[in-house]
């Protein structure tokens, strides 16, 4: 069988791939199992009256990207740069490559310019910057662009191949899974992959994710050319419904239109235990809202996820441990980066024998993390909780789930 590391490979008429295959790659971004590896894709339109380059590689791989291009054409024929994302694993070749092609216009979002004069330490690029309703004639081949920010950096976008029906999602729809033989329908079984990819990577950004698939919809779409992984050409549309089923607010028919608090606790001697069960007392007892109760002890972290997604509120509840919040709470704000968490309100609760530093760390990091935090009386405990207190955690559990419920009252965010 023909090696295909170093060969383009024709994915639709004048169209090829022209990425690098990564199948060493074992962690990406720090925080992503690759146990198939990945790959960095790039693709070349060949037209009659010149070169469109559609992303590049990771920097470490662009020697090989560049001897794909040289087989396919000259670098002077090259006359655009399409850039969907300038993450460096998809930006790494740009430097290199408008050096070898100067007369090439590089086309990009808007919310991009600053970010390629970043990577390329030049003022004087020759750019454009294109949006939904712009499109590139070139030749035979029209490319409409498709403003699709925030999947998921702030500056992504799509583009659309009319004449083959072809779209250039960008990191949408993508997967972490090396197989040479590129094609959906001819690679080994991804979908683990793919769920894991969304999961990780879009997960936090689903109402943008629907916004997209509001754009791809106006169009009839037989294969999609992700960044990362295969590329769908075997019924194209099921990607797509898996991501809008994974992006919708499901739970929100579960909790029939009541306002979800999920109350998270760690204990050492049951004070803070005690907290938690007097706070969700007083959450029960506000009309409109649904509290549940875990303890972050014997719980998964796939299923922290899938709560954390469900919920409208969250509090933490931990003792304070050698000046700290014990692991399986940083375990759990961790989780919290593969949130969606606009609109969100948290905050947190504990028992304490000396110092009580853990209550604060948690709020600090919830601000961190954009989560609305209601300026209530710090809850913390020192030592066992007196009924006086139980008492002040019950009407605390009450005056967060009032903000909760739409309660006005200043919000602080970082």
């Amino acid at each position: 069988m023909e090696n295909i590391n170093n060969e383009p490979i024709e994915i639709a008429p004048n169209i090829y791939f022209i990425g690098a295959f990564d199948p060493d790659i074992r962690t990406f971004d720090i925080i992503m199992k690759t146990a198939n590896g990945s790959s960095y894709n790039a693709y070349l339109i060949k037209t009659d009256e010149g070169v469109v380059i559609v992303d590049t590689v990771k920097l470490e791989f662009q020697n090989e990207f560049f001897q794909k291009i040289e087989k396919l054409c000259s670098y002077d024929e090259i006359k655009y740069v399409i850039a969907h994302h300038l993450e460096p694993d998809h930006a790494g070749a740009i430097p290199e490559l408008i050096e070898r092609a100067p007369q090439a216009k590089v086309l990009i979002s808007p919310q991009a310019t600053a970010m390629l004069k970043a990577i390329t330490h030049k003022d004087n690029i020759d750019f454009e910057t294109v949006w939904t309703n712009k499109s590139l004639k070139l030749g035979d081949k029209t490319i409409k662009f498709l403003t699709t920010p925030y999947l998921h950096w702030p500056e992504t976008m799509s583009s659309y191949v009319e004449e083959d029906k072809l779209l250039f999602s960008g990191d949408v729809f993508g997967s972490h899974y090396y197989d040479k033989r590129l094609f959906d329908d001819l690679v080994g079984d991804f979908f683990y992959a793919f769920k894991y990819y969304y999961d990780h990577i879009m997960r936090p950004f689903k109402s943008y994710a629907l916004n997209a698939i509001k754009l791809y919809e106006k169009y009839e779409i037989d294969i999609i050319a992700t960044l990362h992984g295969p590329i769908l050409r075997d019924n194209p549309k099921k990607y797509v419904d898996y991501y809008r089923k994974w992006s919708q607010d499901d739970y929100k028919v579960i909790s029939n239109g009541k306002k979800t608090l999920s109350i998270f606790y760690l204990t050492s001697y049951k004070n803070t235990q005690d907290m938690a069960e007097a706070i969700y007392e007083g959450a029960e007892s506000v009309e409109g809202i649904v509290a549940n109760v875990y303890d972050l002890a014997s719980i998964e972290e796939s299923n922290m996820i899938n709560i954390l997604e469900e919920s409208d509120g969250i509090l933490i509840g931990a003792p304070t441990i050698n000046a700290d919040a014990p692991k399986p709470v940083w375990d759990l704000l961790s989780c919290m980066m593969l949130l969606e968490k606009r609109g969100k309100i948290g905050g947190a609760f504990g028992s304490y024998g000396w110092s009580g530093e853990a209550v604060d760390m948690i709020v600090h990091r919830l601000k961190s993390l954009n989560f609305r935090v209601p300026p209530l009386q710090s809850m913390k405990i020192k030592l066992i909780p007196t009924k006086e207190e139980l008492k002040d955690c019950y009407n605390f559990g009450v005056e967060f789930s009032e903000v909760l419920n739409g309660k006005i009252i200043e919000i602080t965010m970082n």
